[in-house]
Formats: structure tokens, sequence, C-alpha cells
């Protein structure tokens, strides 16, 4: 596979260029086990998890907030 610079990938056409960063993000999330969490990030999420802990009826389903982003489209 020849390596192709940032100045060639800008010339592809949008489309590709999406079509590529789709491609690029599957190949992340194939290994999710090989992306590291920064401190900072595991802080936050154990935050949220206490958060939830003492308030589970706090938060809405995705459900929920997916419809109402839907409907406000």
């Amino acid at each position: 596979m020849a390596r192709m610079t940032v100045s060639d990938l800008l010339h592809l056409s949008v489309a590709e260029r999406i079509q590529l960063v789709e491609d690029l993000w599957d190949s992340v999330a194939a290994h999710p086990e090989q992306v590291e969490a920064s401190e900072e990030q595991l802080a936050e999420l154990e935050r949220r998890l206490a958060e939830l802990d003492e308030n589970p009826e706090a938060g809405e389903s995705w459900d929920v907030v997916k419809a109402r982003i839907l409907d406000s489209l």
C-alpha cells in the first residue's frame, strides 16, 4: 500500500474522506481493549457512576434522548 500524505488526503472528495474516517473509526472500535483512558477520563467516569448510584432516576434513557434529538432536527 502506498503511503499517503495529509495533502494527498485533502485532495480526496468529501465522500471519500468521510468513508476513510468511518473505516479508521471501525478499525479502532474493533479493538476497544487497546484504547487507553486517561486518568482524567477515568476520574470522570467514576464521578458519573457515583452520581448515578446516588440518584438513579435523575437521567433519561437513550430512547428518550434520541427521540428528543431527532424531533429537534
